[in-house]
């Protein structure tokens, strides 16, 4: 009796201390999402203090003398020319009329590239034959820098609004495209299968398998395609525009004025991020299982 009360005492021991010693699910689950959430927090803090010190190294650069004004000018320059600009005293429009002109311009072909790009990047992806039709195409212009095709535009549409736009909508339009049409081939045969399997149509398949295997990546080409497009703003405001910041950046250099070409450098740069965080947060939204498999 003795040796089977010893034996039973050792059993509920051991169990006990494997209970105890083995972590619950929701304890690690806790844990890993403090530790997402303090190495998000670093990043930022990491993020902000690499502006500070380049910030920071700008003005003593400038201060000290080291690279003339025509090169680099000062910080509190660049603000002089921002008080200009909106005050209208650089190219006789107050600066708001330059960033709603440049802001319609760049929204209207992005949105015309996402509403014709995305169908035709599905289309591409589950039909061989618009696959055969449309992937020539789009992979012989893709490349072509914008200035190349810029006299085109202008002979084929004139020098009005149309062959702006359309000049930042072909330079958006490749990588929608093409993200769309990779992100069908990233819904696997067996998905497919099983769904059809359980009766699903055609249509179903497309709506509750494809579109969510290829909105993780048709997400990335959209802010692919609007990096393009903003980098392609410059070139399609050479057409003789009368207003937009691209438009007020040439007019600066033709005048060697730096600090007016940095100040429409630095807002293309703050707008672009304003998108690109908005694109962000919208895939944050519509996949959040996005990097969390």
């Amino acid at each position: 009796m003795d040796t089977l009360s010893v034996s039973e005492s050792i059993d509920k021991t051991s169990s006990g201390s494997s209970i105890v010693d083995l972590p619950p699910k929701q304890d690690a689950k806790e844990r890993s999402t403090r530790q997402f959430r303090l190495l998000a927090k670093s990043k930022h803090a990491i993020s902000i203090v690499t502006v500070f010190l380049l910030l920071a190294l700008w003005a003593a650069t400038t201060h000290q003398g080291w690279i003339k004004p025509l090169f680099l000018p000062a910080p509190e320059s660049i603000g002089a020319a921002l008080g200009q600009a909106i005050n209208g005293e650089l190219d006789g429009e107050p600066l708001w009329v330059h960033l709603i002109t440049s802001l319609l311009r760049i929204m209207g072909a992005f949105t015309l590239a996402v509403v014709v790009g995305v169908p035709l990047g599905l289309a591409m992806g589950m039909n061989r034959v618009a696959r055969g039709i449309f992937d020539p195409l789009i992979e012989f212009y893709r490349p072509l820098p914008p200035l190349a095709y810029l006299p085109l535009m202008i002979i084929w549409f004139g020098i009005g609004e149309t062959s702006k736009v359309l000049l930042i909508f072909l330079a958006c339009f490749a990588p929608v495209v093409l993200a769309a049409r990779s992100g069908v081939l990233s819904a696997s045969q067996e998905q497919i299968n099983a769904a059809r399997s359980m009766g699903a149509n055609r249509v179903q398949v497309l709506l509750y398998v494809v579109l969510p295997a290829a909105l993780p990546e048709t997400l990335v080409g959209l802010r692919i395609g609007m990096g393009v497009g903003w980098t392609t703003l410059v070139a399609a405001e050479m057409i003789a525009a009368n207003a937009g910041i691209g438009q007020m950046v040439l007019n600066a250099s033709n005048f060697l004025r730096t600090d007016v070409v940095m100040m429409g450098i630095l807002l293309i740069g703050i707008f672009a991020g304003m998108f690109e965080f908005g694109i962000r947060q919208l895939e944050r939204v519509l996949v959040p299982w996005k990097g969390k498999v």
